[in-house]
């Protein structure tokens, strides 16, 4: 049993056989799967692909990297729409200080009133942190949720140990399996194992293996195999110990 804890299986990029994708993940023993929203637009697609395919689970929340083309109406959209419908975290939010055109004024102030929402509602959240731990741990302190994963986490240990004390789980997925990330690596291999959960990001981030390709959620069980050596540890129990951490942070995964 394993949980992908961030997938976009809505992406245009799996329109042409999502349903082999989704069958691949399945017989790879990929009984769960969490799809973030990026945007009020697709609200509805994330919804749809989460009824229509066994074990997918909605997380609804506005990236910082479109920020650009929301609207204030678009929170309380979201707001409504995560008290409404089976929701298991409030997501993708956060901020991204790589992308060279951006609003950082504007991607604070749509991550702190996603914060609250999430607050209001106690769900967890599911972070996009890019070039900007220090800020999203700022308003994690000043907004206080229940916990979260802190997605694709490329941090350094102290700042994993943050999260860690403000009760969330750090992603890690394909960028885990190259060699040259010795940073990434050393804290799969020493961090807390039940600090951990495992993750896709497909199609992003694509495994060592996939040589540049589109990733999928079937994946993760060699991803899950390269965190086992890296911690010397039997495979199952990686398994376990990962499952069992995306459902302490997601509760509702476990309804």
């Amino acid at each position: 049993m394993l949980i992908d804890t961030h997938c976009h299986l809505d992406a245009a990029e799996f329109d042409a056989d999502r349903d082999a994708v989704h069958a691949r993940a399945q017989a790879a023993g990929v009984t769960d799967i969490v799809i973030p929203a990026i945007e009020r637009a697709n609200f509805g697609a994330v919804s749809s692909v989460c009824r229509e395919y066994t074990g997918c689970h909605p997380a609804y929340g506005i990236h910082p990297m479109f920020v650009d083309r929301a609207q204030e109406a678009d929170l309380d959209a979201l707001r409504q729409t995560l008290a409404t419908q089976p929701a298991v975290a409030v997501g993708e939010i956060g901020l991204d200080n790589f992308v060279a055109e951006r609003d950082e004024a504007r991607q604070a102030f749509y991550f702190a009133e996603q914060l609250k929402i999430a607050r209001d509602l106690n769900l967890p959240v599911l972070l996009h942190v890019r070039r900007a731990v220090d800020g999203v741990l700022a308003h994690l302190r000043r907004v206080r949720v229940s916990g979260g994963i802190a997605h694709a986490f490329n941090g350094s240990r102290q700042q994993a140990e943050e999260f860690i004390k403000l009760g969330f789980k750090l992603g890690f997925g394909g960028a885990m399996t190259f060699p040259r990330a010795a940073r990434i690596r050393d804290l799969a291999a020493t961090l807390p194992l039940e600090s951990i959960v495992l993750e896709t990001d497909a199609p992003d981030i694509a495994p060592v293996w996939l040589d540049g390709g589109r990733n999928e959620p079937g994946e993760l069980p060699r991803i899950a195999a390269v965190l086992a050596e890296l911690r010397g540890l039997p495979v199952a129990e990686v398994l376990a110990a990962t499952t069992q951490n995306a459902r302490a942070v997601m509760p509702r995964l476990a309804v």
